[in-house]
């Protein structure tokens, strides 16, 4: 999963590393070096088929050479092919069983999947992108001590940026889910790795914006304009986010992989927004003049307490999960309500402790209140197929694509 790292020396021992977690990245899997343009040269003309073999062989020196660091060359040579290999998926062209594509793990090289469907293909080159806009945000919200004053923080700045980019992936992944895994026959679908099951990308996608309300959020609490509602609105909407990865990643496969770890990190945040919610929700109850309000407020107050304590278990557990990883220093809301949510909860117990022994009935839990959801995916098209699959100017060479391909099929009828 990626994450920025961080090193301990521990006497006698080599150093461990042990990477620290803002935003939650799925494991990197990039292309497995494989001679497309043997396999391609027959089917359509050797000059595109030695492009499209040469564009992926280069994302995969980059990915290596790097270990996937090079965000913005990754990125421009993913949108390169795609262009190309857009083509394959044309079904007047026919082709889009033709060759076989393989990808790896980029952490220990093992294979992770071979498929014969040029739309596998296309998921996940798609999926990539969505990993490596993932993987900038989170360098982006990693702290640093810019001071030397031993103070590791995050720009505002930084911060607007990390939201633009989950929105952006956040919407990659809807791509993957809403029109190109829809185009994957059946039975390629169930030999497809866990991280590509359409239950976990929509998982990720909803994660990312519920990270990205977090970070609102943060940056709502540190504004001095910003009121209690605004707040409120925005916990309760992180909440709702992290319900729907967490219904979502609920009904998929989560033994394999970083599944059980997945699962955790959600539930971490799932918890932490609730008690942030509850939290806003009773500063608003807890101003209203009626007994019942105040009431109210205070259960609100011990709610969240118990389900910070909650989180707290639930970020641990996140942590020890394989692969060991470790929270940043608390930020944003969290910095400010691990602090006020327990000295609240028990200023405000003792203040009406009287109304909650006279008014036993009324100590019911209200429900948070609905809002409509902020944020979206970004809308993401595929870009437009590379000029070389024009079929006129196949014709002008001599031979249109169609022929070209029927060529081929005789050649191989002869053979």
């Amino acid at each position: 999963m990626g994450c920025a790292s961080s090193v301990y020396a521990v006497e006698g021992r080599k150093k461990l590393t042990v990477p620290e977690v803002v935003v939650l990245v799925p494991s990197t899997r990039i292309p497995a070096q494989s001679d497309l343009q043997r396999r391609l040269r027959s089917l359509i003309p050797i000059d595109l088929a030695h492009r499209l073999s040469s564009l992926r062989n280069q994302i995969v020196l980059v990915a290596e050479d790097t270990g996937g660091s090079a965000i913005p060359e990754l990125r421009r040579a993913l949108e390169e092919y795609l262009s190309v290999l857009i083509g394959l998926t044309k079904k007047e062209y026919g082709l889009e069983g033709s060759v076989e594509f393989k990808w790896k793990s980029l952490e220990d090289g093992k294979q992770e999947a071979c498929v014969a469907n040029s739309w596998f293909e296309v998921l996940s080159v798609v999926h990539l992108m969505a990993v490596l806009t993932l993987s900038e945000a989170d360098i982006l919200m990693i702290p640093h001590d810019h001071s030397g004053s031993g103070i590791r923080t995050v720009s505002s700045d930084c911060k607007r940026v990390a939201v633009d980019l989950l929105l952006k992936a956040s919407g990659y992944l809807e791509f993957c889910v809403r029109d190109v895994l829809i185009r994957i026959p059946p039975e390629i679908k169930k030999k497809l790795p866990n991280n590509l099951h359409d239950g976990v990308l929509e998982a990720i996608s909803f994660q990312s914006l519920g990270q990205g309300t977090e970070i609102q959020l943060g940056l709502a609490v540190d504004c001095q304009k910003a009121t209690l509602s605004v707040k409120r609105r925005l916990a309760c909407e992180q909440l709702t986010y992290f319900s729907q990865a967490y219904h979502c990643l609920s009904g998929c496969d989560i033994n394999n992989g970083c599944g059980k770890k997945h699962m955790w990190f959600i539930k971490w945040k799932f918890l932490e927004s609730k008690a942030a919610a509850y939290y806003y929700h009773g500063l608003i109850l807890d101003k209203g003049n009626e007994p019942s309000c105040h009431v109210s407020a205070v259960c609100c107050f011990l709610a969240a307490e118990e389900i910070l304590s909650e989180s707290k278990k639930a970020c641990l557990t996140f942590c020890l999960a394989a692969p060991v990883t470790r929270a940043p220093p608390r930020w944003g809301a969290m910095r400010h309500l691990h602090q006020k949510i327990p000295e609240v909860a028990t200023r405000k117990s003792q203040m009406y402790g009287y109304l909650l022994e006279q008014e036993k009935a009324l100590q019911t839990l209200p429900d948070l209140p609905e809002f409509q959801l902020s944020l979206r995916p970004d809308d993401y098209q595929l870009p437009e197929m590379d000029p070389a699959w024009d079929a006129e100017k196949w014709e002008t060479e001599g031979q249109t694509l169609k022929e070209h391909l029927k060529d081929s099929e005789d050649e191989t009828e002869t053979e």
